[in-house]
């Protein structure tokens, strides 16, 4: 049992000193789960180990880009040869066209592809190239749904906004908050009301493949494709926001899960291999209106890094070269059938969605199918259950309404002992109600 945290404490009171809210991403604050954050000092394979010293089997992994865990070498050795022959250039390199052709390879959607530095600038940028194309102005996105803190798209966004109980933000003008219709997740009499009301005037409609910032909510059968009929009836793009999910369900990402093309997709975290990197690509037709090709404008200084490419090239080499997507999804299996099994035995009503190896500990006992079931949830339980996790070295995710993520160094081992602190955990969640 982890009793000691002294040094994480010294950290976030000198951070909140410099650092708005003491963290660089809101989440990381800890506020929806209770306590102050932990300081992490370094992470090896499946585990991290905090400013304490304090071990935890880890199953954040970085919100998901670490699907390889912790400092594998390959990764670690790429960025360090990389980083002999410089940081920066702001110039093209070789290594950022091995990475766009292996990008192009891999994901069935991408002719071309242009690098940016983050998920939020791929999806801001996508979304542009998407209102050039049709000369539409509207943009769909599902509620819960995030993709970002691009002014358009905060509106009922998941996620961070979601665990702190923020509606949208300041500072948004509400003409750009106008442009943004949302819709609920898994629904197609919505998708259709809104599509023969404002049809004419919607560039794209923007979703992940499946949604896992209101936690992990997998698509109804057909769902995906059904959308994109609607989409092409009207003369709408397709956005799948690949963030997260790219690489996370199969070497051709989510178009290839799916089945369904879409015009544009955005990918970020696995695709850098825990450093920061983004891209969006589509058909060649719409990507060659990107400048300098084209008249729509998007620039970067560090787009292309070569230790973000080197980074790149190592992880996803050593993803096509291992395939682990049977491994991910067995020991994911194993994971979710335990920790349902111990949530069972302590009488805690809970739901588990998974996909793949992402998946989240729904706390009610009815189908999460969109944002309104999800919201639903008993937050005040999740919390306890965190807590209770942490104090026994499992680190989770800090907000009922993330994912986590189970990587190619978790072992039968970790899983086994994750399951069986689960069971502690449980309880402790039903004595703190006592």
């Amino acid at each position: 049992m982890i009793t000691r945290f002294d040094h994480s404490e010294k950290i976030f009171a000198e951070a909140q000193n410099v650092i708005p809210g003491g963290v660089n991403s809101p989440v990381r604050a800890y506020k929806a789960v209770g306590g102050n954050p932990v300081a992490l000092a370094k992470g090896k394979g499946s585990r991290v180990w905090d400013e304490d010293g304090n071990e935890y089997i880890d199953y954040v992994g970085s919100w998901g880009p670490l699907i390889l865990g912790h400092a594998p070498d390959e990764v670690v050795n790429a960025v360090c040869d990389a980083a002999k022959d410089g940081t920066s250039f702001g110039a093209l390199t070789r290594r950022e066209v091995d990475f766009a052709e292996l990008l192009c390879e891999a994901v069935p959607c991408l002719e071309k592809v242009r690098l940016v530095n983050s998920g939020t600038e791929a999806v801001m940028s996508a979304i542009r190239l998407a209102r050039a194309a049709t000369g539409r102005d509207l943009v769909v996105k599902f509620e819960g749904g995030y993709h970002g803190h691009s002014d358009g798209l905060l509106a009922k966004a998941g996620s961070g906004l979601a665990t702190l109980g923020i509606p949208g933000s300041p500072g948004v003008p509400k003409a750009f908050a106008e442009l943004t219709l949302t819709i609920p997740f898994n629904d197609l009499d919505a998708l259709k009301q809104v599509l023969q009301a404002r049809g004419a005037e919607i560039a794209c409609l923007i979703g992940e493949p499946v949604p896992a910032n209101m936690g992990v909510v997998p698509p109804a059968d057909g769902y995906w494709a059904q959308v994109r009929r609607m989409l092409d009836e009207v003369g709408a793009l397709l956005i799948l926001d690949e963030v997260i999910t790219g690489f996370r369900l199969g070497w051709g990402g989510g178009s290839a899960w799916t089945g369904v093309k879409p015009d544009l997709c955005t990918l970020g975290k696995i695709i850098g291999g825990g450093l920061p990197v983004g891209a969006y690509g589509g058909r060649s037709d719409l990507m060659g209106m990107i400048a300098p090709e084209g008249p729509v404008y998007q620039a970067g200084t560090l787009s292309g890094n070569p230790l973000a490419v080197a980074a790149g090239l190592a992880a996803l080499g050593a993803l096509k070269k291992t395939c682990p997507w049977e491994e991910l999804e067995r020991n994911a299996s194993t994971l979710a059938d335990g920790i349902e099994a111990a949530a069972m035995s302590a009488g805690v009503p809970i739901t588990i969605n998974r996909v793949g190896s992402m998946m989240t500990v729904f706390f009610t006992d009815q189908p999460v199918t969109d944002w309104a079931s999800a919201a639903k949830c008993n937050t005040a339980r999740y919390a306890a259950y965190f807590r209770a996790s942490l104090l026994s070295g499992v680190m989770l995710a800090p907000s009922q309404f993330e994912a986590a993520f189970v990587s190619t160094a978790h072992t039968d081992a970790d899983i086994q002992e994750t399951v069986q602190k689960a069971y502690d955990a449980f309880r402790a969640v039903m004595s703190s109600e006592l």
